[in-house]
C-alpha cells in the first residue's frame, strides 16, 4: 500500500472563524492532525491543501512542504470537497508521487492518533472503496429518530418494533477523523457513491469534531481530562 495523505484545511470558517490556524490549548488545530499523519507516513506522502498562507506557515513549521495553494474556486463555502480531493490527486500525478490509495485526515478531529490511522490503514485492502472511522451515535433511526411526512405527523426514520434502545440493530455515524480510500474508486465517483465500505469504530470522546463554537470548548475540557481517552 501506497498511500497520498491529504489534509484538507480552508482558511475561512463560519462555525468557528480562523479555526484550523486558531491555537487549541496552545498549539494551531491543524498541528494535532499533522503530528498524527507524521507518526504514521513521511513528509512527502503528504498534501496539506489550503488557501491559506498562515495555515502554510504552520505545516511548514511542522516540518511539511506546502506544494501549493488551493484555487479560489474550491476555497469556498460551497466548493466540493470531491473536488478538493481530486485537485490534491492530480497535482501529485503530474509530480510523479506514486500512490494507490488516499488518506484523507481532516483537522477538524484533534484526538485522533497515529494509533488509530495505522489501526485503519490495517483493515484495508485493495478490494474495498474505503474504509472510514465511525462512532455509535447517541440516536438510533428505530428507536429516538423521526422524519415529519406530508401531514407533519412525525414517523420513525427507520421502522421496526423495539421497546428497548440496547434491542435495536447497531447504527454507525461517520466521525470525520480517518478516511483510508481506495484512489481509483475516488477517480470514478465520489465517496457518498462508494458501497464496499468497511467501519473503523472510534470512541465518541476521541471522535469529538469541532465544526462550533460549542465543539471548540468541549474540546478544550477534553484536552484538560487526558485521562477519558
Amino acid at each position: 500500500m501506497k498511500p497520498l495523505v491529504i489534509i484538507p484545511a480552508r482558511g475561512d470558517s463560519k462555525g468557528v472563524p480562523g479555526k484550523n490556524s486558531k491555537l487549541l490549548a496552545g498549539k494551531p488545530l491543524i498541528q494535532y492532525t499533522i503530528e498524527a499523519a507524521l507518526g504514521v507516513f513521511s513528509p512527502d506522502q503528504i498534501i496539506v491543501s489550503t488557501d491559506s498562507q498562515e495555515i502554510k506557515a504552520v505545516a511548514e513549521a511542522s516540518g511539511l512542504n506546502v506544494p501549493f495553494i488551493r484555487p479560489a474556486h474550491l476555497a469556498t463555502d460551497t466548493s466540493s470537497s470531491y473536488d478538493v480531493l481530486l485537485h490534491a490527486m492530480h497535482f501529485a500525478e503530474n509530480n510523479k508521487l506514486d500512490f494507490d490509495s488516499v488518506v484523507l485526515l481532516q483537522p477538524t478531529s484533534p484526538f485522533r492518533t497515529s494509533e488509530h490511522i495505522r489501526e485503519a490503514i490495517d483493515l484495508f485492502d485493495a478490494s474495498l472503496d474505503m474504509v472510514v472511522s465511525v462512532k455509535e451515535p447517541d440516536s438510533n433511526p428505530y428507536y429516538t429518530m423521526f422524519e415529519e411526512d406530508e401531514n407533519g405527523y412525525l414517523s420513525k426514520s427507520k421502522e421496526g418494533n423495539y421497546s428497548r434502545r440496547q434491542d435495536c440493530p447497531k447504527v454507525y455515524e461517520y466521525n470525520g477523523a480517518i478516511y483510508v480510500i481506495n484512489s481509483d474508486r475516488l477517480k470514478q465517483m465520489p465517496i457518498a457513491a462508494f458501497k464496499k465500505v468497511k467501519k473503523y469504530v472510534m470512541s465518541p470522546a476521541v471522535s469529538h469534531d469541532i465544526d462550533t463554537s460549542l465543539d471548540w470548548i468541549v474540546a478544550e475540557s477534553l484536552l484538560k481530562k487526558q485521562s477519558i481517552f
